[in-house]
């Protein structure tokens, strides 16, 4: 599932994105309305908007209702109100959630689940009663189910494995250092090691040849790994 957060406030989109990519999910950032508006005409596939109301170019309220001119993508409301008045007007306007600031990061996971359940419950029903990838593809990846399947297979992968993969197959062919791997993957492991990403990536490139023998992960010496494009 692909997430769109458009928050003008670049701590919390980083700490949402990073949220939903533990959770499996993968998620792109605006922080302007316009932008946002712009990217999702353009034909991307979103599957949810995250929406901060408080934007500083046009107001989310006024994006939801651009947007449902032509779109029914679900939308799930943020703000620093809340105001009973606030809450009524955004889901008139076709918001499906609303969820005010503070929040915890994994609230608004949950909540994101729980509407994509409840909207689309056809299309996740379906793929977990046959067990198989929702997209045929070389990689395939069950984002509910926490799992990978690469030519049909399903990977028998760790929590770091799967999340180092996952991470990798959101931007094909663009190299990611050590560090930001160690970012995005062992945020909460504060004794991990950056040898820790070259070890998992030796473990990954041995299950994944044992399903085919080509070469995915690539290595690119003094800067970092990629995923072939």
């Amino acid at each position: 599932m692909h997430i769109l957060i458009v928050d003008d406030e670049p701590a919390i989109a980083d700490t949402l994105a990073y949220a939903l990519r533990a959770e499996g999910f993968s998620s792109e950032h605006c922080a302007l309305g316009g932008a946002a508006l712009e990217r999702l005409a353009d034909g991307s596939a979103f599957d949810l908007v995250v929406l901060d109301i408080g934007l500083p170019d046009i107001s989310g309220f006024d994006v939801c209702r651009r947007l449902r001119r032509d779109s029914d993508i679900p939308v799930l409301f943020l703000t620093a109100r809340s105001d009973e008045v606030d809450r009524i007007v955004g889901l008139e306007l076709g918001g499906d959630d609303y969820v005010a600031k503070p929040f915890s990061p994994r609230e608004v996971v949950s909540r994101i689940r729980a509407i994509l359940r409840r909207l689309r419950p056809e299309r996740q029903e379906s793929a977990e009663a046959h067990g198989r990838p929702q997209k045929s593809a070389k990689f395939a990846v069950d984002r509910d189910g926490l799992r990978i399947a690469y030519h049909g297979h399903w990977l028998a992968l760790t929590r770091y494995e799967y999340l180092l993969l996952a991470l990798l197959l959101e931007r094909p062919g663009r190299i990611l250092s050590r560090p930001q791997i160690m970012a995005a993957v062992w945020q909460d492991d504060g004794e991990s090691l950056e040898r820790t990403v070259d070890t998992h990536i030796k473990t990954l490139r041995g299950k994944l040849r044992a399903v085919r023998d080509d070469e995915v992960i690539l290595t690119h010496r003094g800067l970092g790994y990629s995923l072939a494009a």
